[in-house]
């Protein structure tokens, strides 16, 4: 299977039309610290907050008037140089950067039409793959019974999967009777509507598939994990025939319990918002998208940020989602400590507990039996991808 063609005049209207958005969201900054400084002192009443008003929504709305002119004018520019600009194969380094610019504003790009949105696929090579019978069988002339599907973490695509030389899903499907499928999504958007979507497309798969799918396996790396999760109780929700075949659930350095940087973030905005002259700057740390903030306590549910201001600075909302049941689930954790210790620091971005799904609240603990609890010491958060000794960990669980 050939990689798909991508258009370099889409490319070069996404990045446009991002650049764009970039230079009014620095105007209303701008504009923001403008009219605070020019209403004067708030112990005398903000004096002059009437007419700096005036004058900032003149000055700025004219500005904001002549980017617009500009964006579709280049916009339009470039739709007709489309034929002339070509197409290529996307090679390694511009698929990681989509994946890094999805992961940070996805959801902005989805809400705004972007080109540079990425379209939820499966893939196989690189590849994205048709779900129709014959297209699959055309694919995969010796389809095997069992399925696995990888699924990567924020910021990152399916590609990224080899490291090092090594892939973990077409080494299983080297060692083991399956074949290894990719997932590619753009992990900006909420945790639970790419689970929503990755279910239906399970659904499609294993009805399309060339032989009947008698065991499916899903793996997920960092966000990937939750997003399996999510999966799993979208297509229980739906009585998805793929949820009945689903054997085997991993999770690889998964933030069950969030991660410490997105935490992190939220109390710099805060803190950013407890002075009216540095308020204006907590816009920059609303950039993060949808997805990077379910990262602060594992969202896996709608339930867990609807009818929530997600930058709100608060305790984890979360009701309690189980592990799936009647699937074996295992979960792999990672530290930078070289052996054992009281206090294991996590991999760089994903605490020991939070990877094995425990929780000071017994309630929210995810009970992954102890046999199917792995801890890797001297291992950093993309390290999982391609050690050797997490192989074998894995490949062990999957042949079982």
């Amino acid at each position: 299977m050939t990689p798909p063609r991508r258009n370099h005049a889409d490319d070069l209207r996404g990045a446009t039309r991002l650049a764009l958005d970039a230079t009014t969201g620095v105007m209303e900054l701008v504009e923001a610290m403008h009219r605070t400084i020019a209403s004067g002192p708030a112990l005398l009443g903000r004096p002059l907050e009437g007419p700096a008003r005036v004058a900032t929504q003149l000055a700025y709305g004219y500005l904001r008037g002549v980017a617009t002119l500009v964006g579709a004018g280049l916009d339009a520019a470039l739709a007709r140089l489309g034929p002339a600009l070509g197409e290529s194969v996307p090679g390694p380094e511009r698929e990681a950067v989509l994946a890094a610019l999805n992961g940070v504003v996805g959801d902005y790009l989805a809400e705004r039409g972007n080109p540079l949105a990425i379209e939820m696929r499966l893939r196989h090579g690189g590849a994205p793959l048709d779900l129709d019978a014959a297209s699959l069988r055309a694919a995969f002339p010796e389809a095997r019974a069992r399925v696995v599907v990888l699924v990567h973490g924020s910021s990152l695509s399916d590609v990224q999967w080899l490291r090092n030389g090594h892939d973990h899903g077409a080494a299983l499907a080297r060692d083991l009777p399956c074949t290894a499928l990719y997932l590619h999504y753009n992990s900006g958007l909420h945790v639970s509507t790419n689970g929503r979507s990755l279910a239906a497309l399970l659904e499609r798969l294993v009805v399309a598939w060339p032989v009947d799918v008698e065991a499916l396996d899903l793996v997920g790396h960092s966000m990937g994990g939750l997003v399996v999760r999510a999966a799993c109780h979208a297509g229980e929700a739906e009585a998805h025939g793929w949820r009945r075949r689903l054997k085997k659930l991993v999770t690889l350095a998964t933030p069950h319990h969030g991660a410490p940087m997105e935490r992190g973030g939220n109390h710099v905005e805060f803190l950013l918002g407890a002075s009216r002259y540095s308020r204006p700057f907590r816009r920059l740390a609303r950039l993060r998208s949808a997805g990077v903030t379910d990262l602060r306590y594992g969202n896996v549910l709608d339930a867990h940020w609807e009818g929530r201001d997600r930058f709100a600075h608060g305790g984890d909302p979360r009701a309690v989602l189980a592990l799936p049941e009647g699937v074996a689930c295992f979960a792999a954790a990672a530290t930078t400590a070289a052996g054992p210790r009281a206090r294991l620091p996590g991999d760089g971005l994903v605490p020991v507990d939070s990877a094995l799904g425990r929780h000071p609240r017994p309630e929210l603990t995810l009970r992954f039996p102890e046999a199917n609890q792995w801890l890797g010491y001297g291992l950093g958060h993309l390290d999982l991808l391609d050690r050797p000794e997490v192989y074998e960990v894995l490949r062990g669980w999957l042949a079982r």
